[in-house]
């Protein structure tokens, strides 16, 4: 088994390096349903990047949305980490070849000030944690063809991560109704996913107690100072290049990311 969990690491590393997607680890390298495993690809592939001298900033929590779950046929949320690599600037244009299958979503992030390693954690606990909220714009990837994804191969392929990006007006959680903020994600001055605070696991805060609580009891938890992306909004939409995205939730104000005509890898 070990030997197939390094041959799936190596194969999603060739895919990143390389831009062509490799056939769905489940049921080939992994088995179906086989999480455990696919967490420990997780791991090999961010110790790489660590080795490599990106910074661990935070995580990502994914199929919080029903909509997206709905997409894939994945009916349990999961986690990845984030990197400095990752980050890209509000209104930043992103090379279209740094991807492969781009798609965004827009979330809520959270910048926390306290550590969380306690894995019971209240409403309150996580309230008091939180520095505060941004609005984001998740630039979602695979490295798997055609996104022919299980629960194992988004797992194994750090949560499909790709490049995040963070608005700049920060908002304390007293002045926000996070389950009620309405989102609606624009191309061109046409919107292209709308949604709402409650599609993310019922509030985001409920999808940041869970990965919360996940990390503690894993003996990683999060620290002071870690963005989270707490999950979709609303449907991701399939990025076209030359295009530009506004992402816009109530209360937290918009964000903005857009992409090079360029063709991919």
């Amino acid at each position: 088994m070990e030997a197939d969990i390094e041959a799936a690491n190596r194969e999603l590393a060739d895919a990143r390096s390389t831009g062509k997607p490799c056939p769905p680890l489940r049921g080939r390298l992994l088995p179906e349903g086989d999480v455990e495993s696919a967490y420990r690809v997780q791991q090999l592939q961010a110790r790489a990047w660590q080795g490599r001298g990106e910074r661990r900033v935070g995580a990502k929590i994914g199929l919080t949305s029903r909509a997206v779950q709905e997409t894939f046929g994945v009916f349990q949320p999961d986690f990845g980490m984030l990197t400095d690599a990752m980050a890209v600037g509000d209104g930043v244009e992103v090379p279209i070849d740094r991807l492969l299958q781009p798609r965004v979503e827009a979330e809520v992030a959270f910048v926390l000030d306290k550590d969380l390693p306690n894995p019971q954690l209240t409403t309150v606990d996580l309230i008091r944690a939180v520095d505060h909220v941004l609005p984001a714009i998740e630039i979602v990837d695979s490295r798997i063809a055609a996104w022919d994804i299980s629960i194992v191969d988004t797992v194994a392929d750090n949560a499909s991560s790709g490049l995040f990006v963070l608005g700049t007006t920060p908002r304390r959680l007293a002045d926000v109704d996070l389950r009620l903020c309405g989102m609606v994600l624009e191309s061109a001055g046409e919107p292209v996913s709308v949604g709402a605070g409650a599609a993310c696991l019922g509030n985001p805060l409920h999808a940041l107690q869970w990965l919360a609580g996940t990390l503690a009891r894993a003996g990683d938890p999060l620290r002071a100072g870690d963005v989270v992306l707490s999950g979709a909004l609303g449907p991701m939409v399939p990025v076209t290049p030359g295009a530009a995205y506004e992402a816009r939730i109530s209360g937290l104000g918009s964000v903005r990311t857009s992409f090079s005509a360029g063709g991919n890898k």
